[in-house]
């Protein structure tokens, strides 16, 4: 089951806002303002970390398309969710990308965006940047979402960027390990490239349940599986930064200086609750047979 739409509109795209303007806008100045001034330490912490995983997953997926020779390569959103990155990235512009997800999350985001497509004015228009969008409804934690990703267009020997941005936690270590596992057996057939957030063991207590699959060393499961190049990085890190991490007190600041293997902080003895930004990636030419 699957819906599908194509890249060709008689409108104009909305521009991409560039990094850098929309940073030093007045609205986001004064976004950042009001948090800054009027939230304790544990809220700048969320909606920074969310902010910032945003932008670290926008860029890596804008390097990893520019990485590959064949220009025309495809971008799997897995539990998209409300993804709008179709919508918003003109580096997708010779992409074809499927949003995988429940058939219910797909039908609330299509009644969403048509909302907004009728409410705009003659001078803005919602219209995609991608090549084209496929939308498959699938359950990634069965045995077949890989089959009906198939069955809707996808080619498994085309360059692939793989986007699971807040996903895996949600799912059983042995879910969000076939998940992998399929993606990475992938490398054996063209250039694939995974971008990926994981908690460590102390992050799934804040909830354990709603998460449950964890890493403290992804860094190390990933090569397991048959990844050959893995990048691992945390918030606050030079490139999962951004200009917005500037609070010494900021949750992810303060673990930055301690060991991974740490999992108490010994200034307060609260969890050290890491959010790891991990890119990976394999070819044929770097498969080991």
């Amino acid at each position: 089951m699957s819906s599908q739409e194509n890249g060709s509109s008689k409108h104009p795209t909305w521009p991409e806002f560039k990094l850098p303007d929309l940073l030093s806008s007045d609205t986001v100045r004064q976004v950042h303002a009001t948090i800054e001034n009027e939230w304790d330490p544990l809220q700048r912490s969320a909606c920074q970390t969310a902010a910032v995983r945003t932008l670290w997953f926008d860029s890596k997926l804008e390097a990893a398309l520019h990485s590959f020779n064949d220009r025309e390569a495809q971008v799997v959103l897995l539990g998209a969710g409300m993804d709008a990155r179709a919508y918003r990235l003109s580096c997708l512009k010779e992409s074809n990308v499927f949003e995988v997800d429940f058939p219910e999350v797909l039908q609330i985001k299509a009644t969403l965006l048509q909302a907004a497509m009728d409410s705009t004015n003659d001078h803005q228009y919602l219209t995609m940047t991608a090549k084209s969008i496929t939308r498959v409804a699938a359950d990634i934690r069965s045995n077949d979402w890989l089959e009906k990703l198939q069955i809707s267009g996808f080619v498994p020997e085309k360059n692939t960027v793989w986007v699971l941005e807040g996903i895996l936690y949600y799912l059983s270590h042995s879910e969000a390990t076939q998940v992998l596992e399929i993606i990475a057996d992938k490398c054996s057939l063209t250039n694939t490239v995974l971008l990926a957030d994981f908690m460590n063991k102390p992050s799934t207590s804040l909830s354990s349940s709603i998460f449950h699959f964890y890493s403290d060393w992804p860094d190390h499961l990933l090569p397991s599986l048959g990844f050959s190049h893995v990048k691992l990085s945390q918030i606050g890190d030079p490139d999962a930064h951004f200009g917005l991490m500037h609070d010494p007190l900021n949750l992810f600041n303060k673990l930055r200086s301690l060991p991974r293997s740490v999992y108490t902080h010994p200034d307060d003895g609260t969890p050290c609750c890491r959010l790891y930004l991990v890119e990976a990636s394999g070819s044929p030419k770097q498969t080991i047979p």
